[in-house]
């Protein structure tokens, strides 16, 4: 047993160490509520959105084409994935960029981190073996009070731009009912998850080349900066952090790799008072703390003893990469 374990090839490892490419994960994602809000400056929502998946679903193909990865066959299958892409992508990305036309990208970096709090409301309901403990019930409450918090409750939502705010809070929404309906209709599909997510991001810029010429017409200028802001969100916020992504999950874990959800409004934050001026009160950043905690205290799960039975690889393409079954997509901005 020896002499075999060691006759085997070694596993291929990475050029950048997990640490490195998951700061860079961060990164993208923290300053992608910046390129919104950038982009829509020089274009309409819907604009910014379709450039965004158009970029994203290029470097996905490419990445595709590389590793000779096949598209699925089954039309049940891309089916569904027509719903996940309006779920996941076309809908939340779309809301994102309509709520940054009135609200400060700090703010729409902070709804997003409501997302797990959103998560476990949904699982305790649509699914039946993910029970709350009191631990996670706690988180939910505290979330909800870091939510008000930000809002400035208790002066009334004062000086709050609330449908913007409404806008992001919905697309954070929109991750994980997404995230339900693929683990329910999408695991054991039989295609990698490289090919079902290029799949469901290409269906996703169709869904918005169909619908932008309706609401938006063509633009007449190609304003530089707003311009590199869509193919960076685009390129990078939504190809390459996709890659990397699923590369983190592959080799730490989706509990290690789900933790840049944490960092992601602290870098927005940052980003939007040092670069955009943005201003930001106290019940903003102490807000958003009490969000995080517990959005981290809803995703706790009690240890298993060492005892307990290994849980098998899943298989390829399935979303179901954990005891608990969370799709290993964390929410994009």
């Amino acid at each position: 047993m020896a002499s075999a374990t060691a006759s085997a090839p070694a596993a291929r490892r990475p050029a950048l160490d997990w640490r490195i490419r998951f700061a860079g994960l961060s990164l993208i994602w923290g300053f992608s509520f910046l390129l919104i809000k950038v982009g829509t400056e020089g274009y309409a929502p819907f604009q910014v959105t379709f450039g965004r998946l158009l970029a994203g679903t290029a470097v996905l193909v490419a990445a595709m084409v590389m590793r000779r990865e096949r598209l699925p066959r089954s039309a049940r299958t891309w089916g569904h994935l027509t719903v996940a892409a309006l779920l996941l992508n076309a809908l939340p990305f779309s809301l994102f960029s309509y709520a940054e036309l009135t609200i400060p990208s700090t703010l729409a970096g902070i709804c997003n981190a409501t997302s797990p709090l959103w998560g476990m409301v949904l699982s305790v309901v649509a699914l039946s073996e993910d029970r709350p403990t009191r631990r996670r019930v706690a988180g939910l409450g505290v979330g909800f009070l870091g939510v008000l918090t930000v809002l400035g409750a208790w002066q009334g939502f004062s000086g709050l731009d609330l449908p913007g705010t409404g806008m992001a809070l919905l697309a954070s929404f929109c991750y994980p009912v997404g995230w339900i309906y693929v683990r329910r209709t999408l695991a054991g599909t039989g295609s990698s998850t490289l090919a079902l997510t290029g799949s469901q991001l290409g269906l996703a810029t169709a869904q918005l080349a169909a619908v932008t010429p309706l609401f938006t017409s063509a633009p007449t200028s190609f304003p530089l900066l707003p311009t590199l802001s869509v193919l960076a969100l685009g390129a990078l916020g939504t190809g390459l952090a996709v890659l990397l992504q699923y590369g983190l999950v592959q080799e730490v874990g989706p509990t290690t790799a789900q933790m840049v959800t944490y960092f992601i409004p602290v870098i927005a934050t940052a980003a939007g008072v040092a670069l955009l001026g943005e201003q930001l009160s106290w019940n903003t950043p102490v807000g958003a703390l009490v969000v995080l905690v517990g959005a981290a205290l809803t995703q706790s799960r009690p240890r298993r003893s060492a005892a307990a039975t290994p849980v098998p690889p899943p298989a390829p393409g399935s979303p179901s990469i954990e005891p608990a079954g969370r799709d290993p997509r964390l929410p994009q901005p």
